[in-house]
């Protein structure tokens, strides 16, 4: 029998099978992927198999092959992966300038990897009510560079409402995952996009500006118009997994794009002479936020240093 992976709960899957039924299902001994040492070795989105047992649950014994996914290192197993979701159409990054602030680096390692395994990604900035004039400055700074680079961009507050509208036809009839550090309003975005989720939220944290984790398994939740939403727990860090260092420039796209005029083919764009993506940071054509996200990545073989909160 053959289904759809909708919920992880970490030691069960609830499986949406091709006849419409849900059944709790467990991974059948030491189950792991080809060549992906991972977690979670099946993820929300995947399509399985299962084979159903006397107790009414299953074993799932096979997992189709991905068309995609989006992957971090794990944050307590640095040489295992963790794959936060399967066979998705988009991710949207919920991001926030502040309470909390989302870094720059978080961003641009998400974007990458995103670009690695082929996810297009819209950068969602919310909370634009609670914001300064000088927050909301920098936030249209923020939105102005990711345009230039090539990423779409919105402005909403998932608390008043403002904004969110104009997600809704980005979301229809796609498989959509919302990931985003722990505080940036995830949650209640769903609540106001899902009626009915009723997903529970949570202050920030005064003392840190922090979030809590309010999400402690992905799920994925069905849309009214068609579509679904991947609702995922908030990461704190984004630790790239599985990335060799000449890979890394080409997941850039502004970087990759002056790459093609540096003198050497094997540049790493650190050093060399005749680096035309050197010159273009000097020059202002690539942001320095942006290659200083490349460095820290070209760092990654380091196994402690992404833990840092990235």
């Amino acid at each position: 029998m053959k289904g759809l992976v909708i919920k992880n709960t970490g030691s069960w899957y609830t499986v949406r099978t091709d006849n419409g039924e849900t059944v709790e299902s467990k991974i059948k001994g030491n189950f792991r992927l080809k060549g992906i040492r991972s977690t979670n070795p099946v993820a929300v989105g995947d399509r399985v198999e299962i084979a159903l047992n006397q107790e009414g649950t299953a074993f799932i014994t096979a997992i189709e092959d991905r068309r995609n996914y989006i992957v971090r290192k794990s944050q307590n197993l640095s040489k295992q992966s963790h794959i936060i979701a399967a066979n998705v159409d988009q991710a949207f990054l919920i991001v926030t300038v502040s309470h909390p602030q989302t870094s720059t680096t978080f961003i641009d390692r998400f974007l990458a990897s995103a670009e690695a395994y082929s996810v297009p990604v819209v950068l969602v900035f919310n909370k634009t009510d609670l914001l300064s004039p000088e927050e909301l400055h920098y936030q249209a700074m923020m939105v102005s560079l990711y345009e230039t680079v090539g990423y779409e961009c919105r402005q909403i507050s998932a608390a008043t409402g403002e904004g969110v509208a104009q997600l809704v036809d980005l979301l229809q009839g796609k498989v959509t995952v919302l990931s985003g550090n722990s505080g940036v309003g995830k949650s209640t975005l769903i609540n106001t996009l899902v009626p009915g989720a009723q997903l529970r939220t949570a202050e920030i944290s005064d003392a840190h500006d922090a979030g809590m984790h309010t999400t402690t398994f992905s799920e994925m939740l069905q849309l009214a118009d068609g579509g679904y939403i991947i609702d995922t727990p908030g990461i704190r860090g984004f630790g790239t997994f599985d990335m060799e260092p000449e890979e890394i420039s080409s997941y850039f796209k502004e970087i990759f794009r002056f790459s093609k005029d540096c003198r050497f083919s094997n540049c790493t764009h650190t050093h060399e002479p005749g680096c035309a993506v050197l010159d273009a940071v000097e020059n202002h054509y690539i942001a320095a936020s942006r290659y200083q996200s490349y460095l820290s990545m070209l760092e990654d073989k380091d196994d402690g240093k992404y833990r840092s909160g990235y």
